[in-house]
């Protein structure tokens, strides 16, 4: 369809027009209008920053190549870093001044899931991880010390889930006297907690202030709500509730406030690779605004529909009423600056640059939640939040608050309506950080910290540097340390407390949860509001940490430490040696191979954008685009400098393809790679590797997508 010096194809166009415009209160003229001007205006400067990247990132591979060989002199390569414009000068201590923040964003510390949009199923589970089963996500692990067992519920397991359940609730809500684990009854009186213990005693909250209402009626409540650090815990009880029923105070459960927010990702977790894809992307995006998206699903032969939660509603201790969001607040991961889509082409015939198109669309669908019927629903204070990843200095977080200034005049809303999540992931952005919040310190409304892609942008920017540690001996290195620490530094001096989030990354063992328990709870306690989990059970049991941690008492301790300094994150992770035996390098090539092959040919072949890959070790873990990034800039690294060969690598990525079609062949729709590797996944594959230094900032985006788009054309016979 040609309209307004656009040509957008028919299942974009036709999304949008009979969609997303209707009840947004936008006119469809003005909005196509808008949206020709932000492609044709913003796509040159767009493009220019990108030209910028690739000129920096020539300079410094120069610099490395001349000064190869020698001993890094930190003095010397900050200040060449700072007379390029690398090292942005730092201007005056500032303030972000970012209003109309809702409380799950500005105050209130907890878990935050990620969930590719893509998938109407992962997605209302997301949102409906509010609020989890602390039983069901005990029961169902191995917290407990052992998976669950198969078959039919296992009293014995049941009585353990209850023991570390009472032992939680004594160690986050006290009583005054004894232990939850002694309770026989939980009423209220005089707007107080009483627990009658079984020696006959009735006791109280240690904390009277920890109540926060119920459910049913003083005398016999159905659930007594409990608040600690700012989140919500459920006793509920039901004494004809099979587990109640076994129950001395009739308990049948302990909910969990868990999900608080959750990121619905148009990015790294999805494969959307032509205009079918992105609208598909958005009509969940639209159904999740609305409240009207559903997806059915079949368990243990049973089909049912399943939709988004209602929210709950209780007593408070004074008699009146009040309730609490059922859904996680959403925000919209958009993807960067980088890729173009074949959904627009502009008025040379171009394609779009994909972040401006996400802009705009993206924001028209929050329009539905800003105004009119469905106002509300996500955000009750009128702002809509968008993570902008990939961002490389506070130039190009200057063009994306720009660009969300014209998306706002087009659509009608008032300035800094759109949020910005600013993932710092990339070296630039890491060291030039306070100057990256300053661009957008009208709008900046969360920071966190990546691993994997920063790892695999400092492997990159540092290419020519020389050989770097293996990936098994990356986090150990000084600079992920002082990285972690900086971001949280410059989230405080930058006043985000009580405005916005400071985020950690992700957990991607989804089924060692025993392990996530015990290391996970280091994000709080290194001042982190929310951090990523990659499933609501995780999302439940990750809130048990935030129980135990006070996040704000944690960030005003670390505002008095000493900060990290760039000396710290200018430490290359180089090797200090390279006489690894062949067996340690092989080791580190199959890990690598098999984590890239893994991956990629569930994207390519199948359009999984992320999902539970089986490592090495046949364990599962959770992928994405961020995963294949360090492992094929790592063998790219190791192969430019000749630690590794090319037949050397080929002959480990065949071998390990083996692999891979092994742990997939229980997959019905999974297309082996072996033995002919020809197919387009093993070919994608290699190519992230053996064109790895090529690639832009060693993003895997360009490879996979035209990959996939090609597969998807043969497949429709184009």
């Amino acid at each position: 369809m040609e309209i307004e010096g656009l040509v957008v194809a028919d299942e974009l166009y036709r999304f949008i027009t009979e969609e997303a415009l209707p009840g947004s209160g936008v006119d469809a003229g003005a909005f196509w209008n808008g949206f020709s001007d932000l492609i044709n205006e913003f796509g040159p400067r767009n493009r220019g920053l990108l030209e910028q990247r690739a000129e920096l990132q020539a300079t410094i591979d120069d610099w490395h190549r001349a000064n190869r060989g020698g001993a890094l002199n930190g003095a010397a390569y900050r200040s060449f870093l700072e007379k390029i414009g690398y090292i942005e000068p730092r201007a005056p201590e500032f303030s972000i001044t970012t209003s109309n923040v809702d409380p799950e964003m500005a105050d209130v510390a907890g878990p935050q899931l990620v969930v590719p949009i893509m998938n109407a199923r992962f997605a209302l589970n997301a949102l409906n991880a509010r609020w989890g089963s602390l039983y069901d996500a005990l029961y169902g692990t191995d917290v407990l010390g052992d998976p669950p067992p198969a078959g039919p519920y296992e009293p014995a397991r049941g009585r353990l889930v209850v023991a570390w359940c009472r032992g939680f609730l004594d160690d986050v809500v006290p009583l005054s006297d004894g232990s939850h684990a002694y309770a026989t009854r939980y009423s209220l009186a005089d707007g107080g907690l009483r627990v009658r213990l079984s020696s006959g005693v009735t006791t109280c909250l240690a904390h009277p202030d920890q109540l926060a209402g119920y459910q049913g009626t003083p005398d016999s409540p159905g659930a007594v709500l409990l608040r600690n650090n700012g989140l919500h815990i459920a006793i509920e009880i039901d004494a004809e509730h099979p587990i109640g029923a076994h129950d001395p105070a009739g308990v049948s459960d302990i909910v969990m406030e868990a999900a608080v927010t959750t990121i619905l990702d148009l990015e790294d977790s999805i494969a959307a690779v032509d205009a079918a894809d992105k609208a598909l992307a958005y009509r969940n995006l639209l159904g999740l605004t609305r409240g009207d998206l559903t997806a059915d699903v079949t368990k243990n032969g049973q089909t049912f529909t399943r939709r988004l939660a209602q929210d709950r509603t209780y007593t408070a201790p004074d008699g009146s009423g009040f309730t609490l969001p059922g859904l996680s607040l959403f925000l919209a991961r958009n993807v960067g600056h980088l890729m173009t889509t074949p959904a627009v082409l502009d008025r040379d015939g171009n394609e779009a640059y994909e972040g401006l198109v996400d802009a705009m669309v993206t924001t028209l669908v929050a329009c539905h939640d800003l105004r009119g019927p469905a106002a509300g629903r996500n955000s009750r204070t009128g702002s809509f939040y968008v993570v902008k990843p990939k961002m490389h200095g506070s130039d190009e977080t200057a063009f994306a608050s720009d660009v969300f200034d014209h998306v706002e005049d087009v659509l009608g809303l008032p300035r800094d309506t759109v949020k910005i999540g600013l993932m710092d992931e990339e070296r630039r952005t890491t060291l030039n950080l306070a100057e990256c919040i300053r661009a957008a310190r009208s709008r900046i409304v969360f920071i966190n910290t990546g691993f994997l892609d920063r790892t695999a942008d400092e492997i990159h920017t540092s290419m020519e540097a020389g050989p770097m540690v293996p990936k098994t001996r990356m986090k150990a290195q000084g600079w992920i340390q002082a990285y972690e620490d900086w971001n949280v530094d410059v989230g405080i001096a930058c006043g985000l407390r009580g405005r916005a989030q400071i985020g950690k990354g992700m957990w991607a063992a989804p089924d060692l949860m025993a392990a996530m328990l015990e290391e996970k709870v280091g994000h709080p306690m290194a001042g982190a509001d929310c951090a990523w989990v990659p499933s609501p059970t995780a999302a439940t049991l990750h809130a048990t940490h935030y129980h135990r941690v006070d996040v704000a008492a944690r960030q005003d301790e670390i505002a008095r430490r000493p900060p990290r300094n760039l000396a710290e994150l200018l430490e290359i992770p180089l090797a200090p040696r390279t006489d690894w035996t062949p067996e340690e390098i092989a080791a580190e090539l199959r890990n690598n191979a098999q984590g890239i092959l893994g991956y990629v040919v569930r994207w390519v072949d199948q359009g999984i954008g992320c999902s539970k890959v089986l490592d090495i070790n046949d364990v599962g873990l959770m992928e994405d685009r961020a995963t294949c990034r360090i492992s094929s800039q790592h063998i790219a690294n190791w192969l430019h400098h000749g630690v590794v060969d090319r037949d050397q690598v080929m002959e480990t990525m065949k071998r390990m393809a083996v692999v891979v079609d092994r742990q997939n062949a229980g997959d019905p729709g999974y297309r082996p790679m072996a033995p002919a590797f020809d197919g387009p996944a093993f070919k994608a594959a290699c190519d992230l590797v053996f064109l790895g230094t090529k690639q832009p900032s060693g993003y895997t985006e360009p490879i996979l997508h035209a990959k996939r788009a090609g597969l998807k054309l043969r497949l429709a016979g184009g």
